[in-house]
């Protein structure tokens, strides 16, 4: 079995992005450790929540983290409900993983996180959305997509059921894109990712 992946965590809300990485990584289901968890926010719930599973939470409210990551130290950064702009320094281009609760480039953007997003699908009338994992770049909700999935909006949908159906597809979709890297099967190439198929080499 490989080395666990080395992981730092993100956060600015309630931390169940964070929570379910965890629970994936004690259930073996995902073959990680979080080596650093940072909030940008000292009273966000995500640290209590943090806290509780035995975490020493950095606070970063200005938004640096520079001084708490390391190339060296940390494999893959992923942003777990982080509303702050990060700063990408050149080692991280290709590290820094998001996800987002619709099929980007739609309904993203600065500002447009958690229920701000389903309520803007719920006015819109299309009649799906999803979820979408990509590579950070300088822009809010920007950079090359490595996995979307997609789910029906539902006759009746209020922005509540229509953000816990998509969280669930989230629990499932941001381990997977880690997993996959993890593997070595994520190549970068510009704008777009190439994901290779399961068994083969990794992708340089």
């Amino acid at each position: 079995m490989t080395a666990p992946l080395r992981i730092a965590a993100l956060l600015s809300g309630g931390g169940r992005t964070l929570m379910n990485l965890v629970d994936r990584i004690d259930d073996a289901r995902l073959n990680a450790r979080i080596d650093t968890v940072v909030s940008s926010r000292a009273d966000a719930a995500g640290v209590e929540r943090a806290r509780a599973r035995g975490f020493k939470v950095h606070i970063a409210e200005d938004g640096d983290v520079s001084s708490l990551l390391d190339p060296d130290r940390h494999d893959l950064v992923c942003l777990c409900g982080w509303l702050r702009h990060l700063r990408l320094e050149p080692w991280m281009e290709g590290r820094v993983m998001n996800i987002h609760p619709s099929l980007l480039p739609a309904f993203g953007g600065r500002g447009m996180y958690g229920d701000r997003v389903h309520a803007a699908v719920l006015e819109s009338g299309i009649p799906n959305t999803g979820c979408t994992v990509h590579f950070v770049d300088e822009e809010y909700d920007h950079g090359p997509v490595i996995i979307q999935r997609a789910c029906m909006v539902e006759p009746g949908d209020t922005v509540e059921s229509l953000a816990a159906r998509v969280f669930t597809i989230e629990c499932d979709v941001y381990p997977e894109a880690i997993t996959l890297f993890a593997e070595g099967r994520l190549r970068l190439d510009a704008d777009r990712v190439h994901v290779a198929p399961p068994g083969h080499e990794p992708l340089a």
